[in-house]
């Protein structure tokens, strides 16, 4: 009998609900419809399966998943430096079901460096929240005779013919970073490009490379066993994953600063209340303990923002890095 009337006042529940949402109109509709965590939602990753973004999209996916019950799907769309994962935002529906995992890259990096681009993000890309952020090192071969940043700057004025460096391809972050370092050291470091940080970190140790750059958890590891050495990391403060290591602006480089990050944002259009709703689900999960020890084994620092803060960001990072890539001298056309 006790079955019988949980179950039916369970139904009267749901009927009294219906019936208030056809009370109230087709805007009470629309916005259940539109909630995004009501119903699956998707998030596109612009990259490969196994890279630092597709794994932190994996773990706030989880996140959400567990917070509300509902699936949130990872929808890998590599190549054309994001250019695929963009258009796919673009023709989503702005309901808060699809979102982008942007790496700084997309709102920043690939505008500042393309002569024609198929997408704005100001007028494409509507900010929810920064998830995390990640330090950007120099890093020496183990027999380079650098300990320290002004050593490396030393041993490049005295050795120009031998002054390169490395990073995982051209354009991004750290070849940008890279380039960063010689105009505030005064220096020419030459950029070698590589296809991936793994490439890279075996020429390090191999000292077919004496320097490289790239996010520091790609060289962590190989710090620590004392393959490779880095020698300056590039944020306002010191990494939780190399504490040791002191910032170029602790060693005199207080130009030399600026992180990666990823970012979530959605296509334009989309309504602020649903915008709100992911942002307050977002911060959520990134206050939770186990959230944030996942994203710092990973090796990123979890932030999170409101959207307008994400907003100011992107402005800042743009103005930052605007010089940096018109000096580096690539273009994406």
């Amino acid at each position: 009998m006790l079955r019988v009337v949980t179950a039916i006042d369970c139904f009267s529940v749901r009927l009294a609900r219906l019936l208030c949402l056809l009370a109230c109109g087709p805007f009470a509709l629309a916005a259940l419809a539109q909630s995004p965590i009501d119903r699956t939602a998707r998030i596109i990753v612009p990259l490969a399966p196994g890279s630092a973004t597709d794994l932190v999209a994996r773990l706030v996916a989880d996140s959400v998943r567990t917070a509300t019950g509902h699936p949130v799907i990872i929808e890998n769309r590599p190549g054309a430096t994001g250019r695929i994962a963009v258009r796919a935002l673009k023709e989503s529906a702005p309901d808060g079901t699809t979102l982008l995992m942007a790496p700084l890259a997309l709102p920043v990096l690939v505008p500042l460096a393309a002569k024609q681009l198929d997408y704005d993000p100001a007028r494409d890309f509507v900010p929810i929240a920064q998830i995390a952020e990640f330090a950007i090192a120099l890093a020496v071969g183990p027999d380079h005779p650098a300990r320290t940043v002004p050593e490396f700057v030393a041993w490049a004025r005295s050795n120009p013919a031998s002054a390169t460096f490395g990073s995982p391809g051209g354009g991004g972050l750290p070849h940008l970073f890279g380039v960063m370092i010689g105009r505030a050291a005064g220096i020419e470091l030459v950029h070698v490009p590589y296809r991936s940080a793994t490439p890279l970190a075996a020429d390090l140790m191999g000292g077919q490379v004496p320097s490289g750059t790239g996010a520091l958890s790609d060289f962590f590891e190989l710090h620590r066993a004392g393959k490779i050495r880095v020698i300056g990391t590039s944020g306002t403060r010191r990494s939780s994953l190399a504490p040791e290591v002191p910032t170029f602006k602790e060693q005199g480089f207080a130009a030399v600063q600026g992180s990666g990050w990823v970012a979530l944002v959605a296509p334009a259009k989309t309504p602020q209340a649903v915008i709100d709703r992911w942002s307050r689900l977002i911060m959520a999960a990134l206050r939770t303990a186990e959230l944030r020890e996942k994203l710092i084994r990973l090796g990123v620092e979890p932030t999170g923002t409101t959207p307008d803060e994400l907003a100011a960001i992107i402005a800042a990072d743009t103005a930052r890095w605007g010089p940096i890539v018109k000096a580096s001298g690539f273009t994406l056309d």
